[in-house]
């Protein structure tokens, strides 16, 4: 009776939407359409953002609220475990998938899945980052309502069965009305889709982007109020004098952002090596992460708390309350090593978070490092008067710039970012030349952001170049031929006669009794043989077999097949699986057609 009911209701709902779609496809435009969706999307985006902040908040508050903050709290030793561990739970029962690296698995979506991701990222990210963060972890909220927002987007495109290139475009369209509706600033998520997802910006684009930004922005406002994400006010204006601080800030910050960068990566390669060992990496994990939260309360949760007093102080006094709650609380002769420790151990911090079972993004730490090394940098300056008088404040919130164009490969966003989040526009030009002279020298030793650098190891990122782009989404398998005839060593000539009337292909693969391929027979180099009658049961496969001009596997990327194709100048190539059995074969012109037709899709506006 009960499956009975479940059927009728689920025929009823596709039914209804099946509705919807003629309707919609009858009247209005395609365009029109995915305008409405983009604004749906940004809705919801800001819904998401606003829910997943007051869990945090909430949070938050019941556990921390009747702290001393005189003195250090022995519970910094335990929250952070119980909230590695309640994530861990709820992601191994539950959500039953990885929902971590949020913005690297919307990059795989795009590159590798057509666009598609699974619907519980559209809510799983929000349950498990806020347990995750309410609890301590060390680690942003942004990167999983980033998932959130594009997993609206790509679950709202495949309800009315949108293309894949209408996909990827909702898929952005839900990253940029999440940024833009947890940091208010819709063009800060416009320019971030553009420089971290490498959306490419068309008029086609560009108009359902800007209306996902401008309505999250506007909701995000209408649910929180009007009150910024972080206070700052302007109280030493900029000159010219600062430029030479304001190169060095950016060099500093981007030698911070590889630090943050390659420790990161450290750590994940070690408790990548504890995958098969849960309570290990959270034993570890949550050990590391509690002892750092103990000695440092400002690395609990996502630290915004910790950048609003730095970028609101003006004296030592007041910068000083950023060491509450620790052991350093009240002595503010200390207050440098305590920022310079701070800013050494917050990538442990997050690494750990992760690492250990939580949920959260790197976004919120690299503008938590980037506040912390401005202010240090700044400080050591104007202590051993290097030049002109630099105002911490001011230089802390040109860090959060400089580290986070560093770490994200985007100092459009830095720039953007940050002077609207801060209304700090009267800092544009210095923001400008700590952004990019960050980005210049992480250049230097990192091609790749930090989203991006784990794809672009396995050759599966799409970016700006055409060419690369159209390789990376081709998929190997929908260009491997598996319709062919083998045959095996001792096979006659006359039975490889018969299977060459039969192949469409000018190559019969010779394989043993296991799929192993042992070599081809080229039917244009038998063909002084395949018509003498007299000479059929004399040859036999493994006399006429040759070694193909080159073996593909079934896992390298496609660039990698063209680059071999154009070496080898072979028609066909042999594909092996893991186990070395022959997978298919794939057509030198059946891959330059399908990839001179995705060029032309991709190049249309």
């Amino acid at each position: 009776m009960t499956e009975s009911v479940t059927d009728s209701t689920s025929a009823s709902y596709s039914t209804f939407i099946l509705r919807i779609y003629q309707w919609r496809e009858k009247h209005i435009s395609e365009r029109m359409f995915v305008l409405i969706l983009a604004f749906l999307v940004g809705f919801f985006a800001a819904v998401a953002a606003f829910v997943l902040h007051w869990f945090i908040n909430q949070i938050v508050a019941l556990l921390t609220s009747s702290f001393d903050a005189g003195s250090s709290n022995w519970l910094y030793l335990v929250y952070p475990v119980v909230g590695i561990y309640l994530t861990s739970l709820f992601v191994r029962y539950i959500v039953k998938d990885n929902i971590s690296h949020g913005i690297t698995r919307i990059l795989y979506a795009i590159s590798q899945n057509r666009s598609r991701l699974r619907s519980h990222n559209t809510w799983s990210s929000v349950i498990a980052s806020a347990i995750t963060i309410g609890f301590g972890g060390s680690v942003g909220a942004e990167a999983p309502i980033v998932l959130t927002g594009s997993a609206i987007g790509s679950n709202l495109g495949k309800l009315f069965k949108m293309d894949s290139k209408t996909l990827m475009l909702l898929v952005g369209c839900g990253a940029a009305g999440a940024i833009a509706g947890v940091f208010k600033a819709p063009i800060a998520g416009l320019v971030f889709t553009i420089e971290v997802l490498m959306i490419d910006l068309t008029m086609a684009s560009l108009m359902p982007i800007l209306v996902s930004c401008v309505t999250a922005t506007c909701f995000t406002y209408i649910f929180s109020g009007d009150a910024a994400l972080f206070t700052f006010h302007l109280d030493n204006a900029w000159t010219v004098e600062r430029v030479p601080g304001c190169i060095g800030l950016g060099v500093f910050c981007g030698l911070v952002s590889l630090y943050f960068i390659r420790t990161m990566g450290f750590c994940e390669d070690i408790f990548a090596r504890f995958k098969e060992k849960p309570y290990v990496k959270l034993l570890i994990g949550g050990t590391m992460l509690s002892l750092l939260i103990y000695l440092f309360p400002s690395l609990y949760g996502e630290g915004y708390g910790a950048i609003n007093l730095l970028l609101n102080g003006a004296s030592d006094s007041d910068w000083g309350r950023v060491m509450n709650n620790s052991l350093f609380a009240g002595h503010t002769d200390m207050l440098l090593v305590y920022i310079a420790l701070v800013l050494l151990t917050k990538v442990f911090a997050t690494s750990a978070t992760n690492g250990g079972g939580g949920c959260g993004g790197t976004f919120a730490p690299s503008l938590f490092i980037g506040c912390f090394s401005g202010f240090f940098f700044s400080r050591i300056w104007n202590m051993y008067e290097v030049g002109t008088f630099l105002p911490e404040k001011n230089f802390a919130l040109m860090g959060m710039a400089g580290v986070m164009s560093g770490v994200m490969h985007a100092p459009l966003t830095g720039i953007f970012l940050i002077a609207e989040l801060t209304g700090g526009y009267d800092l544009f030009l210095p923001l400008m030349i700590v952004s990019i002279c960050s980005y210049l020298t992480i250049i230097l030793f990192e091609p790749h952001s930090i989203y991006s650098s784990r794809l672009a190891k396995q050759g599966k990122l799409i970016t700006h170049h055409t060419d690369h782009a159209v390789l990376t989404l081709m998929q190997m398998d929908s260009v491997i031929d598996r319709d062919y005839l083998t045959a095996e060593p001792d096979t006659e000539l006359a039975d490889i006669v018969r299977k060459i009337s039969q192949s469409r292909s000018r190559v019969i693969p010779v394989v043993d009794g296991a799929g192993n391929l042992l070599g081809e027979i080229d039917i244009a180099k038998i063909r002084n043989i395949v018509f003498r009658t007299e000479l059929y049961h004399h040859f036999r496969a493994g006399q006429l077999m040759q070694e193909p001009k080159a073996v593909l596997s079934d896992n390298i990327p496609m660039a990698e097949v063209m680059k071999t194709f154009e070496n080898t100048q072979a028609s066909w190539l042999p594909v092996l699986d893991q186990e070395n059995h022959l997978k298919g074969y794939i057509s030198r012109r059946r891959v330059y057609t399908q990839y001179r037709k995705m060029v032309a899709d991709l190049s249309e506006d």
